[in-house]
């Protein structure tokens, strides 16, 4: 069985057909999926979603675009909503300086509230970063130091410095359908290079869609495609890389676990 480990069930394109999705998920051997919250009027959605199907996890979290959206949020806040036993990480999170769509420096606020909660209640931090891998490896180093914390950089398509910086970090690495696009090749080899250990597979649906099912939106199904995409290019099975991956999936997010 694989693991979606980061999907966005509310977002139009899924939502509209929700239970039909996820029951083609289920039947493509998807074992469990984690719905990602990007803002905090998603938050009862996406941990009612969780509540509604076993096999259907949450997280709570504001996304770097919306952080302008949420100037008072606070610790306290977050880490309450954290309190939910179907919440099992933080996130997402991080930094975005492609789109700027919020101001820098309240992505960076945000993002230490996040890991600070992170550490306080031992939930992986979720980490969206683009065009800012040297602010998050300084934020996540200097975090580091004031005590450890789990978290896993989503989506990955950095470069292969900051993946080896986030390795030895101790963080982990998950790949979307990015991976399987013919213009991914430098992505591609970092895949190949992520030990067993540290990598999980996502679809960020409804985002991102892997080959063969580009141009349309992406469902928790498709993780099957980017699996075996992935085994492919390392030269694994899919039954083992599921195997491991599933197994990293659990022993991070052990909230989760059975």
């Amino acid at each position: 069985m694989l693991v979606d480990s980061h999907c966005h069930l509310e977002y139009e394109g899924v939502v509209e057909n929700q239970s039909e999705i996820l029951d083609r998920a289920r039947g493509a051997g998807v074992g469990a999926f984690l719905n990602i919250s990007t803002k905090q009027a998603e938050w009862t959605r996406v941990v009612g979603t969780a509540n509604a199907h076993p096999d259907v996890w949450a997280s709570v979290g504001i996304h770097p675009h919306n952080a302008d959206d949420h100037p008072d949020l606070t610790y306290d806040e977050l880490l309450e909503a954290t309190r939910d036993p179907r919440v099992i990480g933080i996130g997402e999170t991080g930094l975005d300086y492609y789109y700027d769509h919020s101001d820098r420096s309240e992505q960076q606020r945000l993002f230490r509230i996040h890991i600070e909660v992170a550490r306080e209640t031992g939930l992986p931090l979720i980490i969206h970063t683009r065009d800012a891998e040297d602010d998050t490896i300084a934020i996540l180093a200097g975090e580091m130091e004031k005590g450890a914390f789990p978290a896993l950089i989503h989506c990955f398509t950095a470069s292969a410095e900051f993946g080896e910086g986030i390795l030895e970090l101790g963080l982990s690495i998950s790949l979307s359908g990015i991976v399987t696009f013919k213009n991914a090749k430098d992505l591609q080899e970092v895949a190949k290079k992520v030990p067993q250990d540290r990598l999980l597979v996502e679809t960020d649906s409804p985002f991102l869609a892997p080959v063969p099912h580009r141009g349309k939106p992406c469902e928790p199904e498709y993780v099957t495609a980017t699996a075996a995409f992935i085994a492919e290019l390392r030269g694994e099975s899919l039954q083992d890389l599921s195997e491991y991956t599933s197994r990293n999936f659990y022993r991070l997010f052990s909230k989760a676990a059975p």
